[in-house]
């Protein structure tokens, strides 16, 4: 279960990063659903996940920043990007190699906290604000002196503010993230799986087919699948299939866990990769089973139709190419 529960926190994590900073912002509050879900379980939070729950939190912030009326701190009446700052201080605690970026982070979050008020015409919140977030000393004190000269003159359009804008913050906070997805690639749970691997005689490149030349652009994807397959593996060999499936599912709701399943299963059996997978044809039952997806659950809802039909070793993309080949042929 503690296996379980760290791997969804990761996955959930990741997908919150991929998606922060989208226009949209459903895939984003979908995931932080679950990150919230997930973490609200903790009595302590393990060591080895303390960069992830910081990081989301923060994320989860920033993404609200300029919505002052949110309140994410029981009976604490601060903003959330007040909030993100304390969360950026625990993160800049796990880290010492970045010192110039958390630099940079920092000053962005505590002038937005400034702007944001400006701009909603909380001029003096603004001014209470400054005194919290500047201490008294000398290095703070060019930046919290022109900060409370803005706030004096109510001028939320100055040079300083544009310059330093929230586009700007959250385009920084996309650079940690990029550092923060390449640094977990290598984290516990990979090691653990590798290890699991290794003991029961499994390839560690399960994915990858001798046969199948991989070019150089081609390697950093494959590595990730890879990686991914590992996972995988280790999850449903300690777990079992049918308990792992019971726990994830959002990954049923996306029909992301029964491919992955179903496509280990084929490199198991017939020794084909993902990467390289040999054409099949599809049968006239596997036709009747789309056809009553679709009925069921409407023509997109590709996932949903994997998930809830017996399809051999397909992925939802096979099934949306199939009903387009189907519709011409009607």
């Amino acid at each position: 279960e503690a296996v379980a529960a760290d791997w969804m926190l990761e996955f959930a994590c990741s997908c919150l990063c991929r998606h922060f900073g989208d226009k949209s912002g459903a895939e984003f509050q979908r995931w932080s659903d679950v990150v919230q879900a997930l973490t609200n379980g903790f009595s302590k939070i393990p060591t080895h996940q303390k960069k992830s729950v910081y990081l989301c939190q923060l994320l989860i912030r920033i993404a609200k920043g300029k919505s002052l009326e949110l309140q994410f701190e029981n009976g604490q009446t601060i903003s959330p990007l007040e909030s993100a700052l304390s969360f950026w201080t625990l993160l800049e605690k796990e880290e010492i190699t970045l010192e110039n970026l958390h630099e940079d982070i920092r000053r962005l979050i505590q002038i937005q906290i400034v702007a944001v008020h400006l701009e909603n015409g909380y001029f003096k919140e603004a001014t209470k604000v400054l005194e919290r977030l500047f201490t008294d000393s000398e290095s703070e004190k060019p930046l919290r002196v022109k900060l409370a000269t803005i706030i004096k003159n109510k001028d939320p359009y100055v040079p300083l503010l544009q310059s330093f804008s929230y586009s700007l913050l959250i385009s920084k906070i996309k650079s940690y993230i990029e550092l923060f997805m390449k640094e977990n690639e290598t984290n516990f749970l990979i090691q653990e799986a590798k290890k699991y691997a290794e003991a029961k005689g499994l390839e560690a490149t399960a994915l990858q087919n001798k046969s199948v030349n991989v070019s150089e652009s081609d390697k950093s994807n494959l590595d990730t699948k890879q990686r991914f397959v590992l996972r995988i593996i280790f999850l449903r060999d300690v777990l079992g299939q049918k308990l792992a499936t019971c726990i994830f599912p959002n990954f049923l709701k996306f029909g992301l866990f029964c491919i992955c399943l179903n496509n280990l299963q084929n490199v198991e059996n017939h020794g084909v990769s993902a990467c390289g997978r040999r054409r099949q044809r599809w049968t006239y039952k596997e036709d009747l089973e789309l056809k009553s997806g679709v009925k069921t659950f409407g023509v997109g809802n590709w996932a949903k139709i994997l998930a809830h039909g017996d399809f051999n070793n397909r992925t939802s993309v096979m099934l949306k190419d199939r009903w387009r080949t189907l519709c011409k042929i009607n």
